[in-house]
């Protein structure tokens, strides 16, 4: 009986195997894959125009905040800026209707919170349709 270590030869790592299987993957992969020409999505955007007929705008509420922190809707001031006024303003403008579109135009000077009073006023009438301007000139 040899009870004696032999020698063991060096470790080695054959890759061919390797190679091949790798090769072999790389035909599948080109064989099965599909290439295909990818279309954009189409979007319908809305379109606006500013040659809208006045019977249109008339339908609408517009809410003017000016920079010194008064509302003026369609041409009449408010006393105060206070929610419960604001909300009896609109009341008196949308005789109940409250379908009308509330156009919310704000100067760049106007507070937020005042912003934010409109959105409570007009969730509290149901008031859905909102919108917002900008105007090239400050609102005076």
């Amino acid at each position: 009986m040899k009870f004696r270590r032999q020698k063991i030869d060096d470790v080695q790592i054959n890759i061919t195997p390797l190679i091949d299987v790798v090769f072999l993957l790389l035909i599948f992969f080109m064989v099965s894959t599909t290439f295909n020409q990818s279309t954009e999505l189409t979007i319908d955007l809305p379109t606006a125009t500013s040659n809208a007929p006045s019977s249109d705008r008339s339908k609408n509420v517009e809410l003017v905040i000016t920079a010194d922190g008064q509302y003026v809707i369609n041409g009449q001031t408010l006393i105060n800026e206070k929610v419960g006024t604001l909300i009896q303003g609109l009341k008196e403008v949308t005789a109940g209707d409250y379908t009308r579109p509330l156009i919310i135009t704000a100067d760049a000077k106007a507070s937020y919170d005042m912003v934010l009073r409109v959105y409570d006023a007009a969730a509290s009438l149901g008031i859905t349709k909102l919108a917002h301007t900008a105007q090239k000139e400050p609102v005076q």
